[in-house]
């Protein structure tokens, strides 16, 4: 199906909202529940690969089903998403998960709009954004290329368990760090702390776009072989 632009816009800002609302306030709710910061986590880690599931499965075949700007960077920089397309896209999804992130306070009765105080900063956590956001991008291709019907369940179960072996809690997505950045609740990241993942959440994705292009494309000699 070909969806118009102001319909593939809207799916990216209602995807992303949807998103960001299920990270902070299973957060928030995690956090009420239990006073043990791993089932906390667990509380928070398991929704968010769920919903990713679901998000993609239904607004896929609208947008792409990107909800993030360095998944829409990673297309860019692979030539298979227009450039003309690449702002709007990241617009939408910053304005969805600062949405989400209102509508997560909302629903549990907090200030609509905070501003985090967690500080989530420091080598380990870059590098583990830039690992995040490597594999998401990775998982992303690698379903393209082999099994893009599971590309659903893909994603949602590396982010699951992406959220437990990086330091940061695998943000993996320059538009989430900012909409959390508006929320000083268990899923939340220092304002100043958000320009660092966001620099390596880019950089991650342009590595994996680098490796997995070559590796994920055949040489012309194997090309010939398998051609014969």
């Amino acid at each position: 199906m070909n969806f118009d632009f102001k319909r593939r816009l809207a799916a990216e800002f209602i995807g992303t909202m949807l998103l960001v609302a299920t990270v902070v306030g299973s957060g928030i709710m995690a956090d009420r529940l239990s006073d043990d910061t791993a089932v906390s986590l667990l509380g928070n880690t398991i929704p968010t690969g769920a919903i990713l599931v679901v998000l993609i499965t239904i607004l896929g075949p609208v947008s792409g089903a990107h909800f993030n700007p360095a998944v829409t960077f990673a297309f860019l920089v692979k030539r298979t998403f227009p450039a003309s397309e690449f702002l709007p896209y990241v617009i939408a999804q910053i304005l969805g998960a600062i949405s989400g992130s209102v509508i997560a306070h909302a629903m549990f009765d907090l200030d609509l709009v905070q501003l985090s105080q967690t500080v989530r900063s420091g080598q380990g956590q870059w590098i583990a954004e830039i690992v995040a956001t490597f594999g998401l991008v990775a998982t992303i291709l690698g379903g393209l290329k082999f099994r893009e019907a599971a590309i659903p369940w893909l994603v949602g179960l590396y982010i699951t368990a992406a959220y437990w072996f990086t330091a940061s809690t695998s943000f993996a997505n320059p538009a989430v760090a900012i909409g959390r950045a508006i929320s000083d609740t268990f899923a939340g990241i220092a304002p100043a702390s958000v320009p660092g993942f966001i620099a390596a959440e880019f950089v991650g994705s342009l590595i994996a776009v680098i490796i997995f292009t070559w590796l994920l494309e055949p040489s012309r000699s194997e090309k010939g072989n398998m051609a014969a």
